[in-house]
């Protein structure tokens, strides 16, 4: 932070004080009060503001203004002024761009004060409709050694000119201004990053329920929800809808947000926004909804003014389109970070519907082998690329913890907390969509590893007594057998109500058996009509095998399953 210097009384240190020893200190206090109010206020936009408002106050001046350098430090960018109404800005026309006096400021930064501003020879003139101005004091504002802008003040009210304490006391406070802008820069600054890590921190999460729905859910329409929803979240949109490719058409498949869409819903690929999105693989966004070649009236967005369109592409193959309106906040249009987001969480939606559809489309052993790749193919992408990249944000988080402002501190402690529960999460995943022991050691090692996770997740007592007489089995035999036995413990964890479960497995008269039983509710008298159990009566009969479900005379369920060997 650079050195201030403040204006202190001269003269000799006892006796009474001169009048203009009083005038000094009192400029002083107020160049202090000034320096205070401008460093508490951390918007970049207000502090400008009262940049200008404190300029004015403290010289006197009718008119003052705020020029900002652009990037080559040859002209502004941006020009900000008080003093003037708005209708003579009006009057006025387009900004300056630092010609004339204004870009002699920007030549030679140094304070420059003159009686007449017309009659210097580098003036420019002021353009028609502008109100006259005589007397002018300029003042650099140098940030970090480097010029950011320019302080003008016009028109001393009372005097002819500007005095020599006016400059004095301009000085000070562009000093004062440097050190304003550049905390309110960082303080910006840390603000970005703060939302971009809150994002990131939402759409690895979001990615996670992706990858969780792939792997214990086929169902189309409740993926198809669960990426709407979480989708609109992510961009914070108005609205998100999602279409789905049928031949030649895109059909509206979902909707989240306050979109009113009518059933049935379908839009020509060949001529459509969303379409063309598809066709191309590309993402758009789109401002003017008058370059929309369907109206969005049609799907319940009467008001809408800005839409982001993302195609869903797996694998080579286009299924569909996301598409958002509105961004809500300040502006309704969607930015650049928008537009990466949305595309990075559409990779696992595409994922998630393509193995969706494909479960639907495909017969039932197809399905089944398709969906077991599908989730061996995650276990290796999420252990490859996104635990890899969670950890390495966790350092990043970690140094910023070192480097960034006080207020940004409590922040980056908490994005890192959760990025060690979303890696301890994802771990589960993992282990939940192919467990590696079972791949390596088998049946028995990969179902022992189960019952631990259920114990120390779910809370219940457990027992397991795995008799396999150290024999590997075949895979197709120990996936369906592992399968079976986890969604039987997933069903006593989330709906037995039970307090303790035990697992049995062992190879008797040719078959594998494995009984897995609880002391919870029961099932009740029609057990099997659930999607998990249907699962489960599924892989039994692809393996040729037998699957009872009954309630125990002492209470519980016990899920029996026989696969021939």
């Amino acid at each position: 932070m650079p050195k201030l210097p403040i204006p202190t009384p001269a003269g000799p240190p006892q006796g009474e004080p001169t009048d203009g020893q009083r005038q000094r200190a009192e400029r002083a206090e107020r160049l202090l009060a000034a320096g205070q109010a401008l460093t508490s206020e951390l918007e970049l936009a207000n502090v400008l503001q009262r940049i200008l408002e404190t300029a004015r106050e403290l010289t006197g001046a009718s008119y003052a203004a705020l020029g900002v350098l652009d990037e080559r430090r040859q002209g502004l960018s941006d020009f900000i002024t008080i003093g003037l109404e708005e209708s003579e800005r009006m009057a006025i026309g387009d900004p300056p761009e630092g010609h004339g006096i204004l870009g002699l400021l920007i030549e030679h930064p140094v304070p420059l004060r003159l009686h007449d501003v017309s009659q210097h020879p580098r003036s420019y003139g002021f353009p028609v409709g502008h109100p006259p101005m005589k007397s002018f004091l300029g003042a650099p504002i140098t940030i970090r050694d480097d010029a950011w802008g320019n302080l003008y003040l016009t028109d001393k009210a009372g005097a002819e000119d500007f005095h020599d304490h006016d400059v004095e006391t301009i000085t000070v406070l562009a000093q004062w201004a440097a050190v304003a802008i550049d905390n309110a820069k960082l303080f910006g600054e840390a603000t970005d990053r703060r939302r971009s890590l809150e994002r990131a921190l939402r759409a690895s999460r979001t990615s996670m329920e992706i990858a969780t729905a792939i792997g214990a859910d086929t169902d189309l329409s409740r993926i198809l929800e669960l990426i709407v929803k979480r989708g609109r979240a992510l961009v914070e949109a108005d609205s998100v809808l999602i279409w789905l490719r049928r031949g030649d058409e895109l059909h509206l498949a979902a909707a989240a947000g306050n979109a009113q869409v009518p059933p049935g819903l379908s839009l020509p690929i060949n001529a459509s926004t969303a379409g063309k999105a598809l066709t191309s693989g590309q993402s758009m966004r789109i401002t003017d909804m008058s370059q929309l070649r369907v109206d969005p009236r049609q799907y319940g967005m009467e008001e809408a003014s800005s839409v982001l369109l993302v195609p869903l592409v797996h694998r080579g193959q286009r299924h569909g389109v996301l598409v958002a309106f509105d961004r809500l906040g300040a502006t309704a249009s969607f930015d650049d970070e928008d537009q990466r987001t949305l595309e990075a969480f559409a990779i696992s939606a595409a994922t998630a519907v393509a193995t969706a559809r494909s479960v639907e489309e495909q017969r039932l052993q197809n399905s089944m082998a398709a969906a077991e790749s599908e989730r061996q193919r995650w276990a290796r992408e999420l252990h490859d690329e996104t635990l890899q990249g969670m950890a390495a944000l966790k350092l990043a988080l970690t140094s910023a913890l070192r480097a960034e402002p006080d207020a940004a501190r409590e922040v980056l402690q908490c994005a890192v907390a959760q990025l060690d529960a979303d890696i301890r999460g994802l771990r589960a995943i993992i282990a939940d969509l192919r467990p590696a022991a079972l791949d390596e050691l088998g049946l028995e090692p990969a179902l022992r590893a189960l019952v631990d996770r259920v114990a120390e997740n779910g809370g219940l007592q457990t027992s397991i007594d795995v008799q396999l007489g150290g024999v590997r089995l075949t895979p197709e035999l120990e996936t369906a057998a592992y399968r079976v036995a986890q969604e039987a413990l997933t069903n006593v964890v989330k709906h037995a109500g039970a307090t303790s479960v035990s697992v049995v497995a062992e190879v008797r008269r040719g078959c594998l058996h494995i009984r897995v039983a609880d002391d919870g509710r029961g099932v009740g008298e029609h057990p099997g009509k659930g999607f998990g159990v249907i699962g489960m009566r599924e892989r039994a009969d692809l393996a040729n095998g037998t699957l009872t479900i009954d309630s125990r005379s002492s209470g519980g369920t016990a899920v029996e399953l026989e696969l021939p060997l």
